[in-house]
């Protein structure tokens, strides 16, 4: 048994690459762009989150915790599992390859976006849970905690995010090659010039959304929440 913990398997290794990519990844740059209705105005992000809210129970529980937790637990588990069997040489002179140098900045950026989502899934998934509603995860809360105690907070996110964006982008690159999908070296080539656009786009649109929480004010979110609760009420007491 503890051999057979000692050693990565064939079928864990490549379901570990594939939930990098699906749904993990996906969730990533959808979670980010629905995120960058900051830019939009406070009552359209939060607008994002009543929808999920608004979700039928059982349906948003499936996604919530089946298309998203349990293959990020499984593939950040496995993950760590894999940093703890790496041997980086990069520090040697010899060794000073390109394909060496992203193979360690892979795992760092894993071991730091590990880090980074459960603080980050903690203080609001699982806040607002506990809270029984979603007034800790709206925009208001969102920029009363990124510019408090000289914005430290708002800096965290910029290398969570950062660290995310790499470790998915270069898992693009590394998924391709695992998988078979890019076999030449023209072809591998051509999709880590991919990998190395998509860091940038989505680190950028990642940047944005968070900066997105420094320039509306926060209280138009709720006036504007309050208008539309109000609307919908008035037919029905109409009735």
């Amino acid at each position: 048994m503890s051999q057979g913990l000692g050693r990565e398997s064939y079928f864990w290794h490549k379901l570990h690459s594939l939930t990098g990519i699906l749904p993990v990844g996906y969730y990533l740059v959808q979670h980010l762009t629905l995120n960058s209705f900051t830019l939009v105005s406070p009552a359209a992000f939060n607008g994002v989150i009543h929808f999920f809210e608004g979700l039928p129970k059982h349906l948003f529980l499936i996604m919530k915790y089946g298309l998203v937790w349990a293959p990020l637990i499984f593939h950040a588990v496995y993950g760590l599992f894999i940093v703890m069997r790496a041997e980086p040489n990069y520090s040697n002179k010899a060794y000073k390859w390109r394909e060496n140098r992203m193979y360690v900045l892979q795992r760092i950026s894993g071991v730091l976006a590990f880090l980074f989502l459960c603080w980050h899934m903690a203080t609001t998934s699982v806040a607002a849970t506990l809270a029984g509603n979603t007034s800790v995860i709206e925009y208001a809360s969102w920029q009363a905690k990124l510019t408090s105690n000289g914005y430290v907070l708002f800096v965290v996110y910029l290398i969570g995010i950062i660290a995310s964006t790499y470790h998915l982008s270069y898992g693009i690159w590394n998924f391709c090659i695992r998988w078979g999908i890019t076999v030449s070296e023209v072809a591998q080539a051509r999709m880590l010039k991919f990998s190395a656009a998509a860091f940038v786009a989505l680190t950028l649109l990642g940047w944005a959304a968070l900066a997105g929480f420094l320039i509306h004010d926060p209280k138009k979110g709720a006036e504007s929440h309050q208008k539309i609760e109000t609307r919908i009420e008035s037919p029905v007491r109409a009735l």
